[in-house]
């Protein structure tokens, strides 16, 4: 949904195409052993020549990459079955382009890794032979590329290994899923005797004393494995305690809040817990956004130990964060000036769902509805994405804007962060498996996940089913719906709505799991907005208990019903909502009629904004223009007319015929489908403006309000404070809040 989709480009449907054949071409050698079998001396050579070349290049500012691509291969399954029930297998045993099901390898890393889309070094196996590993979806959180993985001289497990054909006739291991490998510490049992070293470090204190100097340097995951060398070697209860307390903080660097959490709630219970206990408890509770549950921690750590500021300053957050949670009260200026700050703009505030709910629809799946009902511009969710991969748009060759990825088995491409957003996914749910619901009980069409959620102790999560969620239910988002609003309104120096603003696609993106509950309609009737990684959603009109909740995934445009429903076909619909259905009906030629005639009114538009004359041609085309609609506009909303009489009404308003004004403006609004009383001239004594149907809510309703404001001020100044706060209502669903009203509204 407003992602940068070029699937269709003829360039990039070439690259599809070739890769396409690429694939079909490895598959001829499908079961075959590679040939010729790699040089060991030549193949090292070869990998840290070009990974000495790209760092080199990287840290001159001599490296360009204009473009990145990420091609999704066919989809397999993790390994499901546990190592003890594979047999080992060794590298001469492997054939390209197969999944060696029911096996393993023990590998070990015999250069420094490369990390470029994948993390990468060339392994051995006992016998000394090499070849290349690829290993996937390994980054999590902003800034965790700082610590290499493959590590010279790591020992590790591949199950079920896949060895794929590589570029020029090259082969070479590829692990998609993080489950499928096994890094072994060391004096690990599994690895070879002929690979073992002696263990200068041997006790619990000493492997602690690492893993505190790793920690100290930011290695966290090699603290972690340290921490956990020094619980296997038998620590008093007092040390093991100190031990799970820093691995525990290890963990919360890595944001692995689950095991953070086990470790802290597996220590021993004292009458007075221990200080980091309780507040290590508290941050990885807030890490997984239980609220509630880590403000009564904090209350505890507060009442055993007074002293602790940084406490106080910690509970003080986490009550904003429940506030938020159950009122849906925000400070929208905040958020705003967070977002501006922030880079990534990743906000530290809480998910309010408000009245509504998740329910099967009668033949769209699943929805989300009202649970009582709402007026126009209520808050229905505000909700934090689960993950979001945020690109910035400064147009440098290094931007993710320039990554595409490339699903050549959907035919699809899309620019942007959505391979660092699968990769953000893959890793938070690998981290935190109690999380994994909020991305697995999501659409993902026909694709069958396995059935099994842990295999030997880890969690067993298929990066092809995230990247399917992703595809199905990603948003594209700006780093805020208000960013452009000043640039749109600049553009419009003769007063002219512009057209069209609501088609921009984006390259940032992210999950937002309640949101992706929303079902597609082009007559919507909520809108959704964005502050950084927070999504807005308010109802555009008054809805009754128990309504489906529906916003477009594609703005609703002009080309007509073949082309819309194309948009759609990623989803597997068509939209038959009362728009498309008119314009199933009306037919082609009407449609061609009607984009002809709106040809022409715009440019007669134009001209009246300029010289101020043909105000009767406008009129004569705006009516012919509502002749090509069958349906009146309260069922199908004339998008082809609204924009240009709101343009109209505006230039008739600079040219100081406010009365006329006012009638072209309230015509616009009822083109879009409003019914509104009382607002009419000459008045009716003491008829309140009132809007009885609220109608489709483009981007630019706002600013028809406003200038209905405007006129009003001349001919009907009682008037005018209604328009206004109808006004500040539209600005409040389109951008998601109305702090900011006043001074868009007094532009």
């Amino acid at each position: 949904m407003d992602t940068h989709d070029v699937s269709n480009d003829p360039t990039i449907a070439q690259l599809i195409r070739k890769q396409q054949q690429t694939l079909l071409d490895a598959q001829f050698r499908a079961g075959q052993r590679p040939s010729p079998k790699n040089d060991r001396a030549a193949t090292i050579l070869e990998f840290q020549f070009k990974v000495m070349m790209t760092n080199e290049a990287i840290a001159n500012g001599s490296y360009n990459r204009h473009m990145g691509y990420s091609f999704v291969p066919p989809p397999y399954p993790p390994c499901v079955q546990p190592l003890c029930d594979l047999s080992k297998i060794m590298i001469d045993d492997l054939r390209l382009e197969t999944h060696h099901r029911g096996t393993y390898l023990i590998l070990r890393s015999v250069t420094a890794q490369s990390r470029m889309t994948a993390v990468m070094s060339i392994v051995e196996d006992e016998n000394g032979d090499v070849l290349l590993l690829q290993l996937y979806h390994q980054d999590g959180a902003e800034g965790e590329a700082s610590e290499d993985i493959l590590v010279e001289g790591r020992a590790l497990i591949v199950k079920e290994p896949y060895l794929k054909s590589t570029a020029n006739d090259g082969y070479g291991l590829r692990v998609d899923h993080p489950g499928d490998i096994i890094f072994l510490p060391a004096g690990d049992p599994r690895i070879p005797g002929c690979w073992k070293q002696e263990l200068q470090t041997d006790s619990a204190m000493a492997w602690k004393a690492k893993g505190n100097d790793f920690f100290n340097e930011s290695k966290f995951r090699s603290a972690i494995e340290c921490y956990t060398q020094a619980l296997g070697c038998s620590p008093t209860p007092e040390e093991a305690h100190t031990i799970k307390l820093n691995r525990s903080l290890a963990f919360l660097k890595m944001e692995q809040f689950d095991a953070a959490l086990a470790d802290i709630e597996s220590t021993p219970t004292t009458p007075n817990p221990s200080e980091k206990a309780l507040f290590r408890k508290a941050q990885a509770l807030y890490g997984l956004r239980r609220f509630r549950e880590c403000c009564e921690v904090l209350k505890v750590l507060r009442m055993e130990y007074p002293q602790n500021t940084t406490a106080k300053v910690e509970l003080n957050r986490a009550i904003r964060r429940l506030a938020e949670e159950t009122t849906g009260k925000y400070q929208f200026k905040g958020l705003h000036a967070e977002a501006a700050k922030l880079r990534p703009p990743h906000l530290d505030h809480a998910t309010y769902i408000g009245p509504v709910t998740v329910k099967a629809t009668e033949s769209r799946g699943r929805g989300l509805f009202t649970s009582q009902a709402v007026k126009a511009g209520d808050l229905l969710l505000c909700e934090k994405a689960f993950a979001h991969a945020f690109v910035d748009e400064d147009g440098s060759p290094s931007s993710d804007k320039n990554t595409m990825l490339l699903d050549v088995g959907g035919k699809t491409a899309v620019m942007g962060g959505q391979p660092k957003l699968i990769d953000m996914i893959v890793q938070k749910l690998y981290r935190n498996p109690s999380l994994a619901s909020s991305i697995t009980d999501l659409y993902h069409g026909s694709y069958e996940p396995v059935d099994a959620s842990h295999v030997d102790g880890t969690p067993a999560v298929d990066t092809f089913l995230v990247r399917r969620i992703v595809a199905l239910n990603c948003f594209g988002c700006p780093l805020s719906s208000r960013v452009g609003m000043h640039r749109k309104r600049g553009k419009s120096v003769d007063g002219r709505i512009q057209k069209g603003a609501e088609n921009d696609f984006f390259h940032s993106c992210g999950i937002w799991s309640m949101a992706s509950y929303i079902n597609h309609s082009c007559y919507s009737n909520a809108r959704r907005s964005f502050i950084g990684d927070m999504m807005i959603v308010r109802a555009t009109g008054d809805l009754a208990a128990d309504t489906e909740v529906t916003f477009w995934y594609h703005a609703p445009d002009l080309n007509g019903y073949v082309e819309r429903q194309k948009k759609f076909r990623h989803w597997g619909f068509m939209c038959d909502c009362a728009i498309c259905q008119d314009d199933n009906e009306s037919g082609e030629s009407l449609l061609a009629k009607r984009r002809s005639l709106r040809d022409s009114l715009e440019k007669r538009v134009r001209i009246f904004e300029q010289k101020g004359t043909g105000a009767a041609r406008v009129e004569a085309l705006l009516a012919a223009l509502a002749d090509t609609y069958r349906r009146p506009a309260h069922e199908v909303p004339r998008q082809a007319i609204w924009d240009l009489q709101a343009a109209f009404a505006r230039a008739l308003l600079l040219q100081r015929q406010p009365v006329e004004a006012v009638q072209q403006l309230l015509k616009a609004l009822a083109s879009l489908g409003y019914e509104i009383e009382g607002g009419n001239l000459p008045r009716v004594a003491s008829e309140a403006l009132v809007v009885r149907r609220w109608g489709l809510m483009s981007d630019n309703v706002a600013d028809c309000w406003l200038y209905l404001r405007d006129a009003y001020r001349t001919v009907a100044p009682d008037l005018a404070e209604r328009a206004e706060g109808y006004a500040r209502i539209s600005y409040r669903i389109v951008y998601g809040e109305d702090e900011t009203f006043e001074e868009f509204s007094n532009l």
